[in-house]
């Protein structure tokens, strides 16, 4: 159910992608590339620990197929959107913060932040090594539920990156905060969904009888850690109240900062 061989495969190959986003985004003179270069690179070992043929076997499973299919449309989705924002954009602001915070030291402690995201992707193909080898020969709900999960969670980002979008261009005054849809209920939407897909693994793969099938609740785990409290969440925080002061702060008040739930009115 879990080839070592191949997580050690997923590994060297995502430290030679992460090498490469560094070394790609200091020519570009835009970091954005880095999180170009993780999700397709993501999507390219989850297809390869999807994939692997369990000892023994010549072919694939189905249910492997469909666990190749499910992180391919994952990084064609996520990755053409931010591949599609960071050619048309300036910088993300959380680079443009970490270099005022960096200064001269900054390639150098980029490239430290960036490493590390090599691990973290090996860990997310634990999850879905273990889940596309659940020992059940023929697809059944659990399969199709997670094809569910995906659907929901690609479509809810893509409203909630719609509505962010639809806001940026109504002519909104300069310093407003979009509260708006999906964003009057999460600070940030478009993270809770991306995190919500990852649930999709144990859901195909979880077993409560077999130990190793829990190693499926890797994926939903660290991408809410990843999310809510170290690259995702924080920084952006950080910049909307710089940018935005007490406009940001009131909306922090009143709105949940991951998980939807209804504002608080008269806040």
């Amino acid at each position: 159910m879990l080839s070592a061989a191949v997580i050690v495969l997923v590994l060297i190959l995502m430290v030679a992608v992460m090498n490469a986003a560094w070394i790609y985004q200091r020519s570009a003179g835009n970091s954005g590339w880095i999180d170009v270069f993780w999700t397709f690179g993501t999507g390219a070992a989850g297809m390869l620990a999807a994939l692997a043929p369990a000892p023994g076997e010549a072919l694939p499973a189905a249910r492997q197929v469909v666990a190749a299919a499910i992180i391919l449309v994952w990084a064609l989705r996520l990755g053409g959107y931010i591949a599609r924002r960071v050619a048309t954009s300036s910088e993300d602001a959380r680079y443009l913060r970490f270099r005022t915070e960096w200064g001269a030291r900054y390639q150098r402690t980029l490239y430290l932040f960036v490493m590390p995201q090599a691990v973290i992707s090996a860990v997310l193909c634990i999850s879905i090594m273990v889940a596309a080898r659940r020992p059940v020969e023929s697809l059944d709900l659990r399969d199709f539920l997670g094809i569910a999960i995906l659907i929901i969670a690609i479509a809810g980002e893509a409203l909630a990156d719609a509505q962010l979008a639809a806001f940026k261009k109504g002519g909104s005054p300069k310093g407003s905060v979009c509260d708006v849809g999906l964003w009057a209920w999460s600070r940030h939407p478009n993270y809770f969904f991306e995190w919500f897909g990852w649930l999709a693994w144990p859901v195909i793969g979880l077993e409560l009888a077999q130990p190793v099938t829990w190693m499926t609740l890797f994926a939903p785990i660290v991408m809410f850690g990843v999310l809510r409290f170290l690259t995702g969440v924080p920084p952006l925080e950080q910049t909307m109240i710089a940018s935005r002061g007490d406009a940001y702060r009131a909306y922090q008040a009143r709105t949940s900062i991951f998980f939807p739930l209804p504002p608080k009115h008269g806040v």
